[in-house]
C-alpha cells in the first residue's frame, strides 16, 4: 500500500483515538461535550452507551495502527485487510451517522474523510 494510504489511515486512527479518550475520560467537561455533540448539556443516562462508543473508537484507531505496522513489517496481507476493512467500516459508519444526525455532519466528516482518502489512495 502506498504512503498516502498509510498516512491517512494513521490520521483516521489518531482522530478515533483522541475522540475515544475524550468520550471516555473528559466528557464531564462542557467544552468537550460541545466539541462532540454541539451541546454543553450532559446526559448521564447515556454513560454506558458513551463508554461503549469510546471503546469502539479506541479499538478502531488501534486496528488501523496495527494495519500500518503489519504493512511496515512485511505482513502485507494482514495490513491491507485491516486497513481496507476498517476504512470501509468507518466510511459506512460516517454515512449512517450523517443520515441519522444531519446536524452533526462535522462529526461524520471527521469520522469518514481520512478513511475515504486512504481507501481511494489504496486504489492507485
Amino acid at each position: 500500500m502506498n504512503l498516502v494510504t498509510q498516512v491517512f489511515a494513521l490520521i483516521a486512527a489518531l482522530i478515533h483515538i483522541v475522540v475515544g479518550v475524550l468520550e471516555r475520560f473528559y466528557y464531564d467537561r462542557p467544552a468537550v461535550r460541545v466539541f462532540l455533540t454541539t451541546s454543553p448539556a450532559d446526559a448521564p443516562e447515556v454513560t454506558l452507551w458513551r463508554s461503549g462508543v469510546a471503546v469502539y473508537n479506541l479499538l478502531l484507531g488501534l486496528g488501523l495502527i496495527a494495519g500500518v505496522i503489519a504493512l511496515q513489517t512485511d505482513d502485507t496481507t494482514v495490513g491491507r485487510a485491516l486497513i481496507v476493512y476498517l476504512c470501509a467500516f468507518l466510511i459506512a459508519s460516517a454515512v449512517v451517522f450523517v443520515a441519522s444526525f444531519p446536524k452533526l455532519w462535522r462529526g461524520a466528516l471527521g469520522q469518514g474523510l481520512a478513511p475515504a482518502v486512504a481507501l481511494i489512495a489504496a486504489l492507485f
